[in-house]
């Protein structure tokens, strides 16, 4: 049994036992290769949240009639990225293991492997949905293999050739390109093609993992991330292909690298906030 956490995001104070969905923070970015300062993502994401309504009028759905329980961030050892990896794989587990849909907040976004690791285990089909601006397809960086610039090659190694569905990419080096179409089924700079991916995902009942990286969004708008790229989409787009993908059969989730100091205005985490809302509530349709 879970404990809920002392400050919730908004409106998500069920009861564990009760909860369709459970949702719990990864504060950790010591593999961040730019701007650091993900690691205090989480908390900032769910501190802002009260600005906002619990109501969506793009849904027309209340997080208030939502079952979602928040546990809180993990505590994770900052000089091993395995062992925080290890210890996101056993919260994700045990939320799983419970019959409920584990929602993670990041963090960098090597924290998605803790979670697909899981999910994989339990779901040896899964397919993986991926927003970002960068394709994470490297083999290593700089001699590491664990670095969020490497967690979609280290995913590969686990779902195998097309499984992961990349969107908005548009960074990367060469390899990572030939690498991504050879292997990944790519979708470079928008997220046109989701809406027609989702209609095939559903009509299988895959099980999807969805990995949003939030610098798939326009740094005109989302400035506050450790490597912000040009040429991004927007909140309207992104929150399409959220609901696109509402009705396939998404089994965990997560929302990573906002950088909260990185934005002095607050608007990054504002809408990292609503991309919450947003997924929470299509989550439990």
């Amino acid at each position: 049994m879970l404990e809920r956490n002392v400050e919730t995001f908004l409106a998500c104070d069920s009861d564990y036992d009760t909860a369709d969905i459970v949702l719990f923070g990864a504060p950790f970015d010591s593999t961040t290769s730019f701007r650091p300062g993900a690691r205090f993502g989480p908390s900032a994401i769910r501190h802002e949240s009260f600005g906002l309504e619990t109501y969506s009028p793009y849904q027309d759905r209340d997080l208030a009639d939502c079952a979602v329980f928040d546990s809180g961030d993990l505590e994770l050892c900052f000089g091993s990225p395995e062992r925080a990896l290890s210890d996101i794989q056993a919260r994700t587990e045990t939320i799983l293991s419970d019959g409920k849909l584990p929602l993670l907040l990041g963090g960098e976004h090597l924290v998605t492997l803790g979670a697909v690791r899981a999910a994989v285990q339990r779901y040896p089909d899964l397919h993986i949905v991926h927003f970002d601006a960068h394709a994470d397809l490297r083999d290593d960086y700089l001699g590491a293999g664990l670095s969020h610039a490497c967690v979609m090659r280290r995913c590969w190694e686990l779902t195998g050739d097309g499984r992961i569905h990349q969107f908005a990419i548009r960074s990367g080096d060469r390899e990572e390109f030939r690498f991504a179409r050879r292997h990944t089924d790519l979708h470079p700079y928008r997220l046109d093609d989701v809406a027609p991916l989702a209609d095939c995902l559903r009509e299988d009942r895959t099980p999807v993992y969805l990995t949003i990286d939030l610098d798939c969004l326009d740094p005109g708008v989302f400035p506050g991330t450790g490597t912000p790229e040009a040429g991004g989409v927007f909140f309207p787009q992104l929150l399409e292909a959220i609901t696109a993908l509402a009705s396939c059969n998404i089994v965990a989730a997560d929302v990573n690298e906002l950088a909260p100091m990185l934005d002095p205005t607050g608007a990054s985490t504002a809408t990292a906030c609503k991309v919450v809302r947003e997924l929470l509530l299509a989550l439990s349709d």
